[in-house]
């Protein structure tokens, strides 16, 4: 029986709206370590996205390789691999593998120029063992994949899947070459970065991966032979092919719109080639995030009564008040508006994270005066009679001569 912990998408390092994380990643690395104490998996996965950019502040590297020094003190036998996502720095993260390869930690992130036919299996395929030390997997480590990364296709229809399906195809029948020559029985798995199509998303903090749109990859390029496939970028926990190809999601919300994604580890149950069971280990979530309204927006005086006559956990540091979103109604232009929100907020045990102003008309409406109008009419018409035009439309009311102001300012400064 092999059992492994899959996590992935970190982000360590991330903020939300300028508010720093580390309190809560700091949290999430304690629980984590307690329990791989609690549960002894043989094995750790992490499924790319440790840092939040490709130059990580100082203080997310420490806390990283501080819970990487802890978990090899307190798990000797533990073997943790890692890949690098698409927010990684492949060559930054891979640097330090001539030390951590002698603590049982195997880091994978950069992909050889010659990549249409990986000459170098042995930087993919990674055995893994069992409490008794015997092989009882084969882990097919597979970082994000940009397009130059994969096998070159030019007359496919799809030169990015196709090729990445083609990287998968290739190192499968290498790992299973691998098993019938060394390690018979073993179970073949994979890890990877990448999107999925029918994949549930969160569109506030994930971002494309390749331009086009080609980055949405069928579940078929995961040959058969692959009894788990442990994935990263998306943040919502998900399965899909049966259980088979799972996103294990992020541990804490990276947005708001992730505020009730049921965070959570996945314990995966091997035995021989076959798996056995997955198993959500809840992430106790170390701080709050909240929105007022929950749903759609509010008038700035309904907004301000909410606010007003809400009730918060008085009893939390300062480190566990909750991160808001306030969701206000546009109701013209309001020089006072987050002042007076704000001002409402002030004794409130809360961080005002993301204040927005939702707009009554529907997303992406355009003034009636622009609707119909060509680009040469476009390119013709007189900035402020634009401006003008649709202030009138939207609010009734000509703009402030302050606003007019600014932009005759943005006008002269632009033409210089």
């Amino acid at each position: 029986m092999l059992r492994i912990f899959h996590t992935a998408d970190w982000h360590l390092g991330q903020t939300l709206h300028q508010h720093d994380r580390g309190y809560e990643h700091a949290q999430f690395l304690d629980w984590l370590l307690l329990t791989l104490q609690d549960r002894q998996p043989d094995v750790l996965l992490l499924s790319g996205d440790v840092f939040d950019t490709l130059n990580p502040p100082a203080a997310a590297l420490r806390r990283f390789y501080t819970f990487l020094a802890a978990a090899r003190a307190a798990l000797p036998k533990l073997q943790i691999l890692l890949t690098a996502g698409n927010h990684d720095a492949p060559a930054r993260l891979e640097a330090p593998s001539p030390l951590l390869d002698s603590l049982r930690i195997t880091v994978v992130g950069t992909i050889p120029s010659e990549s249409d036919s990986p000459s170098n299996p042995s930087k993919f395929l990674v055995p893994l063992r069992d409490a008794s030390g015997t092989v009882a997997a084969i882990a097919l480590a597979v970082p994000f994949l940009r397009p130059s990364d994969v096998p070159p296709l030019p007359d496919a229809a799809n030169p990015y899947g196709e090729g990445v399906a083609q990287f998968y195809r290739q190192l499968t029948e290498q790992a299973e070459s691998l098993r019938s020559q060394l390690y018979p029985g073993a179970a073949l798995l994979a890890l990877g970065h990448c999107h999925i199509q029918d994949a549930l998303e969160s569109r506030d903090s994930e971002r494309s991966l390749v331009i086009g749109g080609s980055e949405s990859l069928p579940t078929s390029l995961f040959p058969p032979a692959l009894c788990y496939v442990a994935l990263g970028h998306l943040h919502r926990p998900q399965s899909l092919d049966g259980g088979r190809i799972r996103y294990s999601g992020s541990p804490i919300p990276l947005s708001f719109s992730e505020k009730d994604y049921p965070h959570a580890l996945l314990e995966v149950e091997l035995d021989g080639p076959r798996l056995i069971r997955v198993t959500p280990l809840p992430i106790p979530r170390a701080v709050s995030l909240l929105r007022i309204p929950e749903r759609g927006a509010l008038p700035l005086e309904e907004l301000l009564h909410e606010i007003r006559t809400r009730s918060f956990p008085t009893d939390l540091p300062a480190e566990q008040h909750p991160f808001l979103e306030i969701r206000v109604l546009d109701d013209g232009p309001d020089p006072s508006r987050r002042r007076r929100i704000e001002e409402a907020l002030a004794d409130k045990p809360v961080r005002l994270a993301s204040l927005r102003l939702e707009s009554r008309k529907p997303a992406g409406a355009i003034p009636h005066a622009l609707a119909n109008a060509t680009l040469e009419e476009l390119v013709a018409m007189n900035p402020e009679e634009i401006l003008r035009s649709a202030h009138r439309e939207l609010y009734q009311t000509e703009p402030e001569p302050e606003v007019l102001s600014a932009l005759a300012q943005i006008l002269r400064e632009t033409a210089l």
